[in-house]
């Protein structure tokens, strides 16, 4: 079971870094839509970089949602094998039990 801890804090860990990129694209987003409104050059200037940080944060965040798909897709696995293993195993150790 040491295993399932350190499957539950690998998701954690990714669940707190994508907290943490939304919280920040919410913050760009709050910033773009105020430059955007007041219309002023400097500040629509400004909304180019801010939107491609925008992207790149989106960017992280499904690389990093893809990351724990394929981390809880391997742990489901290796669970699954484990547990075949032990039915194969318990399936055996009744067949050899005399009669």
């Amino acid at each position: 079971m040491e295993g399932d801890s350190k499957v539950m804090q690998a998701f954690q860990k990714s669940f707190v870094q994508v907290q943490s990129i939304l919280e920040q694209n919410r913050l760009l987003i709050n910033e773009i839509n105020q430059n955007h409104e007041s219309k002023l050059p400097d500040n629509l200037g400004r909304n180019v970089g801010l939107i491609r940080e925008l992207n790149n944060n989106i960017r992280r965040v499904v690389d990093l949602y893809a990351e724990l798909s394929t981390s809880f897709a391997r742990s489901v696995d290796s669970e699954d094998s484990a547990g075949a293993v032990r039915s194969d195993t318990r399936a055996a150790q009744k067949r050899s039990r005399p009669i």
